[in-house]
Order: structure tokens, then C-alpha cells, then sequence
């Protein structure tokens, strides 16, 4: 069984990121009544902050 301490950290953690934001996607679309999510919900999604906030313009 794999530990997570495969001496890749830096592609663990990219790994995870994109686990994170393929979760959120799901999660967007179950909470969805349309069949789709459209393109402005998927960016909204995929643009929020760790804390699930936009992120701030300017940094």
C-alpha cells in the first residue's frame, strides 16, 4: 500500500490539488439542477480561493 512518501512531493501535492477541484466540480454539479454546468459555473468553481472565496483581484 502506497504511503504518500514517494519522494514526488511536488507531484503528490498537484495530484491532490486536482482531486480537490475534480471534488468541487462534482460537488457544484450534484447541487445543480440543470444537466450541465455551464461554462461561467465551472469558472466559478474552479476560480474560488482555498477559504471558498473569489479570490481577491490584484493579488
Amino acid at each position: 500500500m502506497a504511503t504518500g512518501e514517494s519522494g514526488t512531493g511536488g507531484h503528490d501535492r498537484t495530484a491532490l490539488d486536482e482531486i480537490d477541484l475534480a471534488g468541487e466540480l462534482m460537488i457544484a454539479a450534484s447541487a445543480s439542477h440543470a444537466d450541465r454546468l455551464a461554462a461561467e459555473q465551472i469558472d466559478e468553481v474552479l476560480l474560488r480561493g482555498d477559504d471558498g472565496q473569489p479570490p481577491v483581484a490584484g493579488g
